[in-house]
């Protein structure tokens, strides 16, 4: 059974910087898409970034684009996402999930692995 533990959430101020880990228990070369996703109160769950880990390619939506980087450590079995400017709308808890095969942002309910999430919480 793979498991996928996030770390790296906190709180902190609007203009900030957090960095969340993703550590894996099986080698993530396997996964062929790892994203972020993130959830706020009462609203649904939306992608934030993807990386197809065969290929290297990266997909961010527009709201993180520029602030927010996904990146992957193989060897270390281990996603990422540095997120910095964060501000008030970042707030949210985010997850981390892995799939086998390719997948987008838009089907977050078809991924296969997923992690308990982090919390993050930007104040003004």
């Amino acid at each position: 059974q793979v498991t996928l533990v996030e770390s790296g959430g906190g709180s902190v101020q609007a203009g900030g910087s957090l960095r969340l880990s993703c550590a894996a228990s099986e080698d993530i070369s396997r996964f062929a898409s790892m994203a972020w996703f993130r959830q706020a109160p009462g609203k649904e769950r939306e992608g934030v970034g993807i990386i197809y880990t065969k290929y290297g390619g990266t997909n961010m939506v527009d709201a993180v684009k520029g602030r927010f980087t996904i990146s992957r450590d193989v060897a270390a079995n281990t996603l990422y996402l540095q997120m910095n400017s964060l501000n008030p709308e970042d707030t949210a808890t985010y997850y981390c999930a892995a799939d086998p095969t390719i997948k987008s942002l838009r089907s977050s309910s078809s991924y296969r692995y997923w992690g308990q999430g982090t919390q993050v919480t930007v104040s003004s």
